[in-house]
C-alpha cells in the first residue's frame, strides 16, 4: 500500500508539473503574440483602434513617365490616417486616410509650364490597408487636381488612380511609394497624359499615443 501510495503521489506531482509547464508555455506564447501595427518597436505595444497615424516626406516627384526626369517636384507632403482595425499578426490592419497634402516649394520642367500653383487630393477619406508583409494599399478612386502656371495663364489638370501600392519598412518606420500611376481625366494639352507618383513618408508616428512613438508592422 505504501509503494502504491507513493507511486500515485509521484504521478500526481508529475501531472501537475506538466500542467504548469503547459500553462507557462501558453502564457509565453500569448505574451509573444502581436498585432499587425505596434508602436515603440516591432512586437511592441499594440496601436489602438482610433489612434491617428501621421508621417511626412521632404521629397515628392510626379513624373510624366515612369522613372523619367520630366514632371513636378515638391519638398513637402504629409498624411494622417485613423486606425480602423488592428488584428493579431499575421493579418491586415485597416485605416481611413483622412488628410493628404503636397506643397512646400514645388517646381516643374514640363514643357509649356512655368510654375506649380497647387496640388490637391480629392475624394478623401481613402480606405487603406497594411499587411504583416508590409504591403500598403490606398484604395480609390483617388482624384488629384494639379494647377500649373503657364505663359497663357493657369492650367488645371485632373488625374485619377484606382489605387496606390506602397511598402512599409521597419528599418525607419517608413512607407515608400514608387512610380504609382495617375491617369489624366481632364485638362488642356499642356497637362501630361499620366503622372507617376514617387515619395517616401516617415517615420510613421502614432500621434495619439504618449510621445508620438514610431509605428511598426508585424
Amino acid at each position: 500500500m505504501t509503494i502504491r501510495h507513493s507511486l500515485l503521489v509521484a504521478s500526481a506531482a508529475l501531472a501537475g508539473t506538466l500542467l504548469t509547464a503547459t500553462a507557462v508555455s501558453a502564457t509565453g506564447q500569448a505574451a509573444a503574440a502581436s498585432t499587425v501595427l505596434t508602436y515603440g518597436s516591432a512586437g511592441g505595444s499594440s496601436v489602438a483602434v482610433g489612434d491617428v497615424l501621421s508621417a511626412a516626406s521632404s521629397s515628392v516627384a510626379i513624373r510624366t513617365t515612369s522613372g523619367g526626369s520630366t514632371g513636378i517636384t515638391c519638398d513637402a507632403s504629409s498624411f494622417s490616417a485613423s486606425v480602423a482595425t488592428n488584428p493579431a499578426a499575421p493579418g491586415t490592419a485597416t485605416e481611413s486616410l483622412s488628410a493628404f497634402s503636397i506643397g512646400g516649394s514645388c517646381s516643374t520642367n514640363i514643357v509649356g509650364t512655368t510654375s506649380v500653383k497647387s496640388i490637391t487630393a480629392g475624394g478623401l477619406p481613402y480606405a487603406t490597408s497594411v499587411t504583416s508583409s508590409g504591403t500598403v494599399t490606398v484604395q480609390g478612386p483617388l482624384t488629384t487636381t494639379v494647377v500649373l502656371g503657364s505663359l497663357l495663364g493657369n492650367v488645371t489638370c485632373g488625374y485619377t488612380a484606382d489605387s496606390l501600392t506602397g511598402t512599409a519598412s521597419n528599418t525607419d518606420s517608413s512607407i515608400a511609394f514608387s512610380n504609382q500611376e495617375f491617369t489624366k481625366s481632364s485638362g488642356s494639352s499642356l497637362c501630361p497624359g499620366s503622372g507617376y507618383f514617387t515619395a517616401t513618408y516617415g517615420p510613421v508616428k502614432d500621434t495619439t499615443a504618449a510621445g508620438s512613438p514610431s509605428v511598426f508592422t508585424n
